[in-house]
């Protein structure tokens, strides 16, 4: 009977520090836990907020305290597709990022069920109040001041629930494909339009500027030819009076105005694009062509005299 005394004393002595020992393991590990780095535990002791757990090594009481949340402090974004239509009523999706931030723990966890539906319902909301004011086309060059008014709103409304809404952006404005076609028509058409005209503006400018440089080739051919022409009447008419000075009679004279006849005959027929050279028909006719040629010599000849004199009066007075 000793013996057994003294066997149960040395297994109560093993038996009853061993359960100590693990009993006390057991509530050393449900009493230590550690908080990562930008995450913050919300801790409750019998099912009412006791406190925020930052991060590092903490203790709790086991069975009276328990983690709650564990919530994450980093920025998080949200994406989300808006379905709306514009003020013209055309349909478009637009996609909206938000990116936020937990700034009060507690409220974040125990004033808001899903922050992340909540935040939807905001967009939407602000999504389609903003584009219901806009036309298609001013939707477009309106994406930033659309996504301004989502994170107004957005910040307003959330702050009260500890969330910071630290940037929102509208990333695109997709139209239905048909409107997308249609518009894409259109602005195709309207460069071509402009394309055209500025082809028309070209050519119109070229035909004036062609215009303007014929009538400037033909007034300086105009002027060479009468300058041409006055300077073989001057020649003529000096060389006649030369001749009638020096006593020459008629016969000199009809001579002179049938060499120069012959020799304008010779220099038309060395051109290379003559083909047909006009002669008088009879031989009077050669007579009436020197009469004429000397006419008009003299009518030159009286013209130039009339000016020499008239020029002379005027340089007297």
């Amino acid at each position: 009977m000793e013996e057994v005394a003294e066997l149960s004393s040395l297994l109560t002595a093993f038996f009853v520090p061993l359960v100590v020992i693990i009993v006390l393991l057991f509530l050393a590990k449900g009493s230590l836990y550690v908080v990562k780095q930008q995450t913050n535990y919300i801790i409750e002791r019998f099912g009412k907020f006791h406190k925020v757990s930052l991060p590092g090594l903490r203790i709790k009481i086991p069975i009276v305290d328990r983690i709650a949340k564990k919530v994450p402090l980093r920025i998080m974004q949200l994406d989300s597709v808006v379905e709306t239509k514009t003020k013209d009523n055309v349909f478009v999706t637009i996609p909206v990022s938000v990116q936020y931030q937990v700034q009060n723990v507690a409220d974040s966890y125990y004033r808001l069920a899903d922050p992340e539906r909540q935040i939807q319902s905001y967009v939407y909301d602000r999504v389609r109040t903003s584009l219901a004011k806009l036309d298609l086309d001013d939707a477009f060059s309106s994406k930033d001041q659309i996504a301004q008014d989502v994170e107004t709103t957005l910040s307003t409304a959330m702050k009260t629930y500890g969330f910071a809404i630290i940037n929102t952006l509208v990333t695109d404005i997709n139209p239905d494909p048909t409107v997308r076609a249609s518009m894409n028509s259109i602005n195709a058409a309207q460069r071509e339009r402009e394309a055209a005209i500025s082809l028309a503006e070209a050519e119109k400018i070229k035909i004036v500027k062609q215009a303007e440089a014929d009538a400037e080739y033909k007034r300086l051919q105009g002027e060479g030819i009468a300058q041409q022409r006055k300077a073989i009447v001057d020649g003529l008419v000096e060389q006649y009076e030369s001749l009638r000075d020096a006593g020459i009679g008629n016969e000199a004279q009809e001579m002179l105005l049938l060499t120069q006849y012959f020799d304008t005959l010779q220099e038309v027929a060395k051109a290379s694009n003559t083909q047909t050279l006009m002669l008088p028909s009879n031989p009077g006719g050669v007579s009436d062509a020197m009469a004429e040629l000397r006419n008009s010599l003299f009518v030159a000849a009286r013209a130039g005299q009339q000016t020499s004199g008239a020029n002379s009066r005027q340089k007297k007075e």
